[in-house]
């Protein structure tokens, strides 16, 4: 940690104040979000809540981290990794880009930017608990995936890159740029089938 970061403190209302913080981050976004409706919606007092988060921006952190690691563990629950690669990147693809294209998902990304040159520390977590985790499961599914002879993949962390880039295709520049307020999930299927099209064709036996 830097010496002038706040310090998030755990307790016994911890997991109280993250539920009601993450149920009002989703309503009502970052800076829609009121220190006194998270209190309220988690059902302890201000003080106590601040006595875990010395402000709103490392609770946002703090619930965007679990939020990451939620959304990575359910994908990996849910993809079946046996399956034939097309279906396994076409699953993880949707996961991936719903979520990122999401409103929680772009708010996360713009505050992990705002606050990464004043504290460090936040863009590691965020992209440990984000980017990292996803990089490291695909990267083991292609090597399982290459072992079993469906895929030829030399270099396992840079596909996983490369498949990852793939998938933000045009509609995440346009997203983080301001062009587009939303996407369709017709936008979301167009640039997934591109990507997986364009990953098996370079990596599919």
């Amino acid at each position: 940690m830097t010496p002038n970061a706040p310090q998030v403190r755990k307790g016994r209302k911890f997991d109280q104040v993250l539920e009601g913080a993450r149920t009002v981050f989703m309503a009502d976004g970052f800076e829609g979000a009121s220190v006194d409706e998270i209190a309220r919606v988690a059902s302890v007092s201000k003080a106590t809540l601040y006595s875990y988060f010395p402000d709103k921006r490392l609770l946002f952190m703090e619930v965007a981290n679990a939020e990451c690691g939620r959304q990575a563990q359910e994908a990996m629950d849910y993809i079946d990794m046996e399956a034939a690669p097309r279906e396994v990147l076409t699953q993880a693809a949707h996961h991936f880009l719903r979520f990122i294209t999401s409103t929680f998902g772009l708010q996360i990304f713009r505050i992990c930017v705002a606050e990464s040159d004043r504290f460090p520390e936040i863009g590691q977590s965020f992209y440990n608990s984000g980017p990292a985790m996803m990089r490291q499961e695909m990267a083991e599914y292609f090597r399982s995936a290459e072992a079993r002879g469906v895929l030829k993949i030399d270099d396992y962390d840079l596909a996983a890159d490369q498949f990852g880039d793939l998938c933000k295709t045009d509609i995440w520049p346009r997203l983080i740029f301001g062009v587009s307020k939303s996407v369709t999930e017709a936008e979301i299927t167009r640039v997934v089938d591109g990507a997986v099209d364009m990953f098996m064709a370079r990596y599919g036996t």
